[in-house]
């Protein structure tokens, strides 16, 4: 391995230090105290010389084998980021322009007992420009990102992360750098280059069946023949295979049939079942002597993309099947964890990825201007049953397709392709992000006489290439070609179809911040909700990190330029606006904490509203919409600390809104929402079996503790896997029964209970804007802390309903067991648990609890 210690220098040498490898320069010259943290401030904009500088990495290393004795010598890098001239010797080995390939440069020739290394990179900002320079024909828009977002132009013309050009959630840093691992690889005869496990159900010898593939490189002459052996020791399955593998690149496809006598435990996406794998040894015993031995896990899970005709509807379903299973899918969406590749350990995307299984989330979207995730992030997804969405890398853009560009990306798919179809958790590819809609409503202004260009360049990418590809090498899971898509019905109009937002077909992708949030009329009764949204403010701890006390106002430079959406500041102040008091307090600092609460409230509150449509739209068709089976909202985490989208703030901690999805996504859930002046209750249910249930609905007036009225209802039957109606009841006569009641002096809750312990989640539903409530105290609200083995518990008190309660304990690393609820009675007992080891007293003097009415 040539990890460690590298000589870094730029380009006229009056920047010298070390630079780790995996690593980039940014996080270099950070490390070596030479930068401040570039997230501070402004130091986006601050440190742009860095990316527009070019970058030498360099170093000596003693080769440690006798390299004569090998018939090859590989110089192997997992990632180069992104545009490099390689080097050993000062011989040329190759070039580089593809952040998302691996490189191999073959080096028998050239290595030596003492070698030096050296790896140019160019500024990714000047190559992209000259890539756009000499793109003759015709422009491929966009060419620069709105002003807003600070960013660098021509982001499409070179692969590489397209947010690290800037994006409407993050900065601008396009980092140089050997981002991955980098090895040096001797061998005789042959080389296992990848190895994948796909599984495969044979419904007519209802068998599972393991494809076994391993790719070689093959240096011998003539062909190696040789045994392998599989051995699954608690499937009680074995099995020799006689192989022979052709001079090149040789591939050899074994299919092992398990043994039916054993019940196979299936994979399952995260509270539909275990995911259960499986040790398995593949031993490849080839006549040149060595032997390669090779431990896995074998997965077994079926996946299936159902896009039929739905009786009463015109269109088509769309939705996933797991193991003959229709699943509702519930999550969010997955951006880069950091600007800085280097700086994402196991423990950052463990943290991530574990929260969104703790919201009761079971999948993610990759999204397609990131990057294709490092093995652990899959690693994790299989362990935790998260099921991924894997978008390819091509987001909000148009791309080349010259012939260059075509073999770049055609080694780029070919090889993630490769490297990841073993993961049970993926269960999708899809060609770009947003692409298809960016022709189909011409986004960049296309003259419709041009127009054919681009969708044939579309085509071209897409279909005739990354399509291909992909049925090529997985036939195990789906591909869609987009995101939204028509699915079936883009196909059939040539892939890119009028209306890629059709509600009928295929995903939908909603965001519209003027909408009164609340209102579940104002949303898409869509077959799949892939992507929709409100922005928030992270908390002062995360802001704090990265500010000065002059920045400490919504409306200051900072706040500003921290805003990448056009406009976003104000939108998310029009959207308080509707239900909600703005901050008067004369107080800057606390005026500033009390707004970013409120964004927080804001943002929860409209998400879980369009969250809960989405999953009470499941089961039903009205007028012709309906069987919704997906909602991954738009974000789950964030690259910087910023205003965004996200549910996870930038380092982990849980906005308000990842506490609301633990309640809107959970397995069992009355929703309610009001129509025409009634009031209906659903019953929504992930379980497996129906359940016989009693709904229980308590209404309180704003003023008191006390309830005005309660009414049980046993006997409701909450049907698997599916959301029906249990209740319904006009508002008029509902607030006459509940004497004392008006739609501005009450609220109601409500939950869903059983035998056995089973219980939904209280759930609660406003008659009214909480800016007109009648009867809201001002409350006493305390807390005392005590321990109980590694979790802390916070006892809570309150004199009054509070709405809205929040506990924030700073920059304590942790989560609590609930956040941001409405509380309706005295006392109430919250956990907390800690991510790192913290005490009593320290989360006392950090805790500090805001309600709605202590917004002045």
């Amino acid at each position: 391995s040539l990890r460690g210690s590298w000589r870094l220098g730029n380009g006229n040498g009056s920047v010298v230090l070390r630079g780790e490898v995996p690593g980039c320069v940014h996080t270099a010259l950070h490390r070596a105290g030479l930068i401040q943290d570039p997230y501070y401030r402004f130091n986006d904009v601050m440190y742009r010389w860095i990316s527009l500088d070019n970058w030498t990495y360099s170093r000596t290393f003693r080769t440690p084998f006798d390299f004569r004795k090998w018939q090859k010598v590989n110089l192997v890098f997992e990632g180069v980021d992104t545009v490099a001239q390689i080097l050993i010797n000062n011989v040329t080995l190759g070039r580089t322009d593809n952040m998302f390939n691996r490189y191999g440069f073959d080096i028998t020739s050239v290595i030596k007992e003492v070698n030096f290394i050296e790896v140019h990179f160019l500024s990714a900002i000047s190559y992209a420009a000259e890539q756009n320079r000499c793109h003759k024909g015709y422009s491929i828009p966009p060419a620069c990102p709105p002003p807003v977002q600070k960013g660098e132009c021509h982001a499409n013309f070179i692969r590489k992360e397209q947010c690290s050009f800037s994006w409407d959630w993050g900065p601008s840093f396009p980092t140089q750098g050997i981002w991955k691992d980098v090895r040096i690889e001797a061998y005789n005869h042959y080389h296992l280059i990848y190895f994948s496990l796909t599984p495969f159900f044979v419904k007519s010898t209802q068998k599972w069946r393991l494809e076994i593939e391993a790719i070689f490189d093959v240096v011998s002459s003539k062909p190696v023949v040789g045994l392998v052996t599989v051995n699954i020791p608690k499937l009680q399955t074995q099995q020799t295979f006689n192989v022979t593998l052709q001079p090149g690149e040789g591939s050899i496809v074994l299919l092992v049939n398990i043994n039916k006598s054993f019940a196979v435990e299936a994979w399952w996406p995260n509270g539909h079942g275990k995911q259960t794998g499986y040790n398995m040894t593949t031993t490849f015993i080839m006549e040149a002597g060595y032997q390669i031995e090779k431990f896995s896990k074998a997965y077994f899970r079926t996946v299936e993309l159902v896009q039929e005709p739905i009786h009463g509807s015109p269109g088509l379903s769309f939705y996933f099947r797991i193991n003959d299973r229709p699943i509702f899918i519930k999550g969010s969406n997955w951006i880069p964890a950091d600007s800085f590749q280097d700086r994402v350990t196991y423990d950052t995307l463990r943290l991530l990825l574990k929260s969104a299984a703790d919201a009761n989330m079971n999948a993610l979207r990759v999204w397609g201007g990131g990057v294709y995730e490092q093995d652990e992030f899959y690693d994790i997804c299989d362990e935790i049953g998260i099921m991924i969405w894997q978008d390819f890398m091509f987001a909000c853009a148009l791309y080349p397709t010259d012939q260059n560009y075509l073999d770049s990306v055609g080694a780029e798919v070919t090889h993630q392709v490769r490297r990841l179809k073993s993961h049970p958790s993926i269960i999708l590819w899809s060609g770009n992000n947003e692409n298809e809609a960016a022709i189909a409503s011409n986004w960049f202004s296309i003259p419709y006489a041009d127009r054919g260009v681009y969708i044939k360049d579309y085509v071209m990418l897409y279909v005739k290439n990354i399509r291909e590809i992909v049925l090529a090498e997985d036939k195990s899971r789906p591909f869609v070609a987009s995101s939204p898509t028509n699915g079936l019905e883009s196909v059939k109009e040539g892939w890119v179809s009028q209306n890629p937002y059709d509600t009928h077909y295929g995903d939908t992708h909603f965001y519209d911040y003027s909408i009164d949030c609340w209102n579940w009329a104002a949303y898409p009764k869509t077959r799949f909700a892939s992507e929709y949204g409100f922005q928030s403010w992270p908390s002062f701890s995360t802001i704090k990190k990265v500010s000065s006390t002059e920045d400490w106002s919504y409306t200051s430079n900072f706040s500003l330029h921290r805003q990448h959406h056009e406009n976003g500041n104000d939108q998310m102040l029009q959207q308080i606006g509707y239900h909600f008091k703005l901050p008067q307090s004369t107080d800057p600092i606390k005026k500033f904490k009390d707004m970013i609460y409120l964004t927080q409230v804001m943002q929860a509150q409209c998400v879980k509203t369009e969250t809960e449509f989405y999953r009470f739209s499941q089961s039903e068709i009205i007028k012709g919409e309906g069987h919704t089976m997906g909602a991954l909202y738009w974000q789950l985490n964030d690259i910087w600390q910023g205003p965004s989208w996200a549910s996870l703030e930038y380092g982990g901690k849980w906005k308000l809104l990842h506490y609301f999805a633990q309640n809107f996504f959970a397995p069992l859930l009355p929703v309610a929402y009001e129509d025409k002046g009634v009031l209906y209750i659903y019953g929504v249910s992930d379980l497996h079996v129906d359940h016989k249930l009693t709904l229980r609905v308590i209404v309180y007036t704003w003023s008191s503790l006390e309830p005005v009225c309660i009414l049980s209802k046993g006997g409701v039957t909450v049907k698997a896997q599916s959301a029906v109606p249990i209740y319904k009841e006009s508002i008029n006569d509902f607030l006459e029964r509940c004497q004392n009641c008006t739609r501005k002096s009450c609220v109601v809750t409500f939950c869903l209970m059983g035998e056995d312990g089973l219980q939904s989640p209280t759930n609660h539903h406003f008659l009214s804007s909480l800016k007109d409530a009648v009867g809201l105290k001002k409350t006493q609200l305390s807390a005392s802390v005590s321990q109980q083995d590694d979790i802390y518990i916070f006892d809570l008190h309150t004199t009054a309903i509070t709405p809205f309660v929040s506990l924030d304990v700073g920059s304590i690393k942790g989560r609590f067991s609930e956040n941001g609820f409405l509380m309706t009675e005295k006392k109430k007992v919250v956990m907390f648990y800690p991510w790192e080891p913290t005490s009593i007293e320290e989360l006392e003097e950090s805790l500090t609890l805001t309600s709605l009415v202590d917004i002045v």
